[in-house]
């Protein structure tokens, strides 16, 4: 394995239902589901919702910019795992590298906001179209860091956080940067996502002790489940001491 054609993975950090990275594990040998019922146009789903006192986080990061006041929780989420998993990886504010972060839904609940504005007032706010582009996760997470480097975004279906890495990794092997962070991050959780996943008869209605059975293949109807979250993975060129695994054209070490 030579060193030019390896890729450590540096750090990782997630928020999502099961809490944070350091939360995952435990939450994963848990035999009870972490999906939270929410009331939803006088009915009740299930999602997988951020727990309460890390939403207080974000609440607490929303407040440290007046300019993070009228961000969606998407690049909220990102900009809170940004900065912890460069801070695991050792790498400072105002370091160069490259942000990829990716986004299935985007902005949705700020795209819902804005829009129901235009349909009351006919009229929509200055903000409404950087905040919603699907690129500002990048570039706000980018500004936040002090970085400088190459910020790409993009968003292809369910796989979206998936084709970050390999956006990373693609970047890193043609030599364009020594380091990237990459990633997704969604916030899904509105009434009109919920409505389009239902319209497609896709969403779990199930009473069961998991309303979602993602792995059950033997399963006789859909189980569905929107979920909010984000988690970003530090790559850097070449076999570092700090590396929590590898990624060589021969695979994962």
């Amino acid at each position: 394995m030579k060193t030019q054609d390896t890729i450590s993975i540096t750090s990782i950090d997630a928020i999502s239902a099961l809490g944070k990275t350091e939360d995952s594990w435990l939450a994963y040998k848990d035999p009870n589901h972490r999906l939270t019922e929410l009331e939803l146009s006088g009915s009740r789903v299930y999602a997988g919702a951020i727990p309460p006192e890390l939403k207080e986080r974000i609440l607490e990061l929303r407040e440290e910019n007046p300019n993070y006041k009228r961000l969606d929780e998407s690049v909220l989420y990102a900009i809170w795992t940004g900065r912890n998993a460069v801070l695991r990886a050792g790498w400072k504010k105002g370091d160069t590298f490259g942000i990829n972060i990716g986004s299935s839904r985007g902005a949705t609940a700020l795209f819902e906001k804005y829009h129901s504005e235009f349909l009351e007032n006919k009229t929509v706010s200055s903000v409404a179209s950087p905040t919603t582009t699907l690129g500002n996760i990048s570039s706000w997470i980018a500004q936040d860091l002090g970085t400088r480097g190459p910020e790409p975004s993009h968003s292809i279906t369910c796989s979206t956080a998936l084709h970050g890495i390999l956006n990373g990794i693609a970047w890193l092997n043609a030599g364009f940067s020594d380091r990237f962070l990459v990633g997704g991050s969604e916030a899904p959780l509105t009434p009109f996502t919920f409505a389009q996943m239902q319209a497609l008869k896709i969403y779990s209605r199930s009473t069961d002790l998991y309303p979602c059975r993602a792995l059950d293949m033997n399963k006789s109807r859909n189980g569905m489940v929107l979920g909010e979250g984000a988690a970003m993975i530090c790559l850097e060129r070449g076999i570092k001491s700090n590396a929590l695994g590898i990624i060589s054209s021969m695979g994962y070490a």
